[in-house]
């Protein structure tokens, strides 16, 4: 049997939000569960569908206004996370979650459903979306910004953050937000190199969605790391693939 669990307040202590439930003490997850229980205030929704007990696959969305992603969509509803997994796949189980979203954006009369999509990172695949019919509305590098529009009169839009990590010229700079939870582990790794090579790191904590709107260094709105001010990763890596990270940026300045 196929349901779709509607999380709430009630119910986020059972079902969880999909990632990371073989850990549920570690502080990662412990931190985006209450990010969770303060952004369902906000309007967020999480919707997980499983398949006779077992969960497949998820979305999470939230309106534009109060999106923890670097963009400018206050009469969308914008998708932060959307993934379904393994054997679920092909399966209509996306469709299926993605139609609820949509359906939700005409019902509170929003212009639309938009989300950020890149080839990198945790982000979503912009190709299953393009199926659905959206478009890409704005680029800046790497990062698309994909919207399926109810109104052509209103496009949401990235904030203009691309000369933002220039300001952090000085070692290594980590922006975090507690939306994703494997970011915690991310943060150890860089803290733990940073130690290695006797370079200092500073965290920036994005705690809340005009932070991580107004002031992420990439569209993201999640994970950053700066490094001299210049950006070097948003994807949580381990802390040797930062270490090969940093050096190579130092082999290139000094080249």
């Amino acid at each position: 049997m196929v349901e779709i669990i509607d999380v709430d307040a009630e119910n986020v202590d059972k079902y969880g939000f999909f990632c990371m439930r073989s850990k549920p003490n570690s502080d990662g997850y412990q931190k985006k569960l209450n990010w969770v229980k303060e952004r369902l205030k906000e309007g967020l929704k999480i919707k997980i569908i499983q398949e006779n007990g077992r969960q497949k696959g998820f979305i999470e969305y939230i309106p534009g206004e109060f999106t923890w992603r670097a963009i400018n969509a206050k009469e969308y509803m914008v998708i932060h996370c959307f993934w379904i997994v393994g054997k679920g796949q092909g399966r209509g189980f996306g469709s299926q979650l993605l139609n609820g979203c949509i359906d939700e954006a005409k019902q509170l009369g929003l212009s639309g459903v938009a989300l950020v999509t890149s080839e990198q990172g945790w982000l979503p695949n912009k190709k299953f979306f393009e199926r659905k019919g959206f478009k890409m509305v704005d680029k800046i590098d790497e990062f698309e910004l994909m919207a399926l529009s109810f109104n052509e009169n209103s496009k949401p839009q990235f904030y203009d953050w691309n000369e933002s990590a220039k300001e952090y010229k000085e070692g290594i700079t980590v922006f975090k937000s507690d939306q994703c939870p494997y970011i915690q582990d991310a943060v150890r790794n860089i803290i733990e190199a940073s130690k290695d090579l006797s370079i200092s790191v500073q965290i920036v904590d994005m705690d809340s969605y005009d932070v991580a709107q107004k002031k992420s260094p990439t569209p993201f709105g999640v994970f950053t790391v700066i490094y001299n001010g210049e950006i070097i990763t948003y994807h949580p890596e381990t802390k040797n693939r930062f270490i090969k990270m940093i050096n190579k940026k130092n082999l290139l300045t000094n080249s």
